[in-house]
């Protein structure tokens, strides 16, 4: 593996002045759809700098066309600059097939930095290759933590956190986190929620241009919005069962609606054979991203295991019931709108319950207002010593 001078270009001069004479380039690195949602926002706003040059990488982890294609036409994301075409695998093929793939691309494009954002494989493999490559790690969401380490996610924050050189944080626990993992307080900076620039620069684009609710026949009265995929949650057929009879009971109270991620489909057809309880459920293929917008912003209740969708809720103020026992995304129950309802049937309908007798009266965190890409750019400006 070749390592890239980031002391010296090729006409000797230093770092330091060398990056005042040119734009910087920046790789940004998304593979799953929550990194494109993070990182349109960010494209635009570095973008639009002229010391920044962005250089787009998609690495193709997710790749059917609804997963990752229909978000950058939605989002306005431009072509990427090298799609790596991993595809799917185990964990640990995934992540060594992205590795081999973005060396190339390293080694061509000479980055100031690289940028990674989330916990997916993706943010993990392109970390390290940039490590070994002496080039530094930028990571967006840094410090967020849930305490278990049986989730893959949470492995892959740990990791990548353990080689990042600044940490652009969403909230206050994510920058306690690092402070108490030993990160240096002067490599973090508060920048608040790439996620919420999206969500508030689509959102009356998506309740006024998505057509999904007379798709889906949804008259004018309550329903929820389900989504499930996490592994811990959808690969172990008890688990799922006790999730949907869950889901089942509380379907007789609002009609739900449930976009099946792929993955989340296969185990459902395993199920199907044995009677899964689904009857009541309105199950509907992935949606873009505009129309799960549209969708989520008129649900009465929103039940998910999507770290992103804990956030999108409170910045909504709806009401979300996170079917797992933790969260690393803290401020969506300490002040925003989550409740955090475990795994089983048991728990899940008195999450429920509570619900329903206390309604949950949140509030927006603080610096989600749409201009955390600036604060990204301003970060990295700062970290690159540009005026």
């Amino acid at each position: 593996m070749k390592t890239i001078a980031l002391h010296h270009n090729l006409a000797g001069l230093p770092a330091s002045i060398y990056w005042k004479s040119v734009a910087i380039p920046i790789i940004c690195v998304g593979g799953a759809r929550p990194n494109f949602m993070k990182l349109a926002p960010l494209v635009r706003a570095l973008g639009a700098d002229p010391d920044f040059r962005v250089v787009l990488v998609h690495t193709g982890q997710h790749y059917d066309d609804r997963m990752s294609g229909s978000f950058f036409r939605e989002l306005n994301i431009p072509a990427p600059d090298h799609h790596l075409e991993a595809g799917s695998g185990s964990h640990a093929q995934q992540t060594a097939e992205i590795m081999r793939r973005f060396e190339p691309v390293v080694e061509q494009e000479q980055p100031g930095a690289v940028l990674v954002v989330g916990d997916v494989n993706s943010t993990l493999a392109a970390s390290i290759v940039a490590k070994k490559m002496q080039v530094p790690v930028v990571h967006v969401e840094a410090g967020l933590r849930s305490g278990d380490r049986s989730m893959p996610e949470e492995i892959n924050r740990l990791v990548t956190d353990s080689i990042t050189d600044l940490f652009l944080v969403t909230e206050a626990s994510g920058r306690a986190n690092l402070l108490r993992e030993g990160v240096a307080e002067s490599s973090i900076r508060m920048v608040g929620n790439l996620m919420i620039d999206s969500l508030l620069a689509n959102l009356e684009r998506a309740r006024a241009g998505s057509s999904i609710r007379a798709t889906l026949g949804i008259a004018d009265a309550p329903f929820g919005l389900v989504t499930l995929h996490r592994p811990a949650n959808v690969d172990d057929p008890a688990q799922l069962r006790g999730i949907l009879e869950a889901l089942d009971e509380i379907a007789q109270v609002y009609p739900l609606y449930f976009p099946v991620h792929p993955r989340t489909r296969q185990r459902l057809e395993a199920l199907e054979a044995q009677n899964a309880p689904t009857g009541r459920l309105r199950l509907c293929e992935p949606l873009g991203y505009l129309d799960f917008l549209n969708l989520m912003s008129g649900a009465a209740v929103v039940l998910t295991d999507s770290g992103g969708i804990q956030e999108e809720t409170t910045a909504l103020g709806i009401p979300c019931l996170t079917l797992r026992d933790n969260t690393e995304r803290p401020v969506t129950i300490d002040e925003g709108s989550n409740i955090l309802a475990g795994t089983s049937r048991e728990s899940i309908l008195g999450a429920w319950k509570e619900l329903q007798t206390n309604p949950r009266q949140g509030r927006v965190p603080a610096l989600w207002d749409g201009q955390a890409a600036q604060r990204c750019r301003a970060a990295l400006r700062e970290f690159f010593s540009l005026p």
